[in-house]
């Protein structure tokens, strides 16, 4: 059985960080492509940052470049995304997404609340 599962959402306070994990099964982690997708209320969901399958090369949303960074382990089947210097509007629903081809896998979700 495939599963992504997000964990390290929460609330937390502008300018502090939090780092989010999402553990991977059922599947050959390390042929996939990972990827951070956010869902702001009201809003499609969007990319938010994507690393190859042996993290040698990551790519970011521009409204995250020099705060947030994609990493991945792929000994522990995980994917991370270390979210420094938050900031309100970085409030959203964040998924982990894995792409080989046209294969996609989703995860269920975390909630990050950056407010005040």
């Amino acid at each position: 059985q495939v599963q992504l599962v997000e964990s390290g959402g929460g609330l937390v306070q502008p300018e502090r960080s939090l780092r989010l994990s999402c553990v991977a099964s059922g599947f050959t982690f390390s042929t996939y492509s990972m990827r951070w997708y956010y869902q702001a209320p009201g809003k499609e969901r969007e990319l938010v940052a994507a690393i190859s399958i042996d993290g040698g090369a990551t790519n970011y949303d521009d409204s995250v470049k020099g705060r947030f960074t994609i990493s991945r382990d792929n000994a522990k089947n995980t994917v991370y995304l270390q979210m420094n210097s938050l900031k309100p509007e970085d409030t959203a629903v964040y998924y982990c997404n894995a792409l080989r081809g046209a294969v996609r896998y989703w995860g269920q979700g975390t909630q990050v609340t950056v407010s005040s």
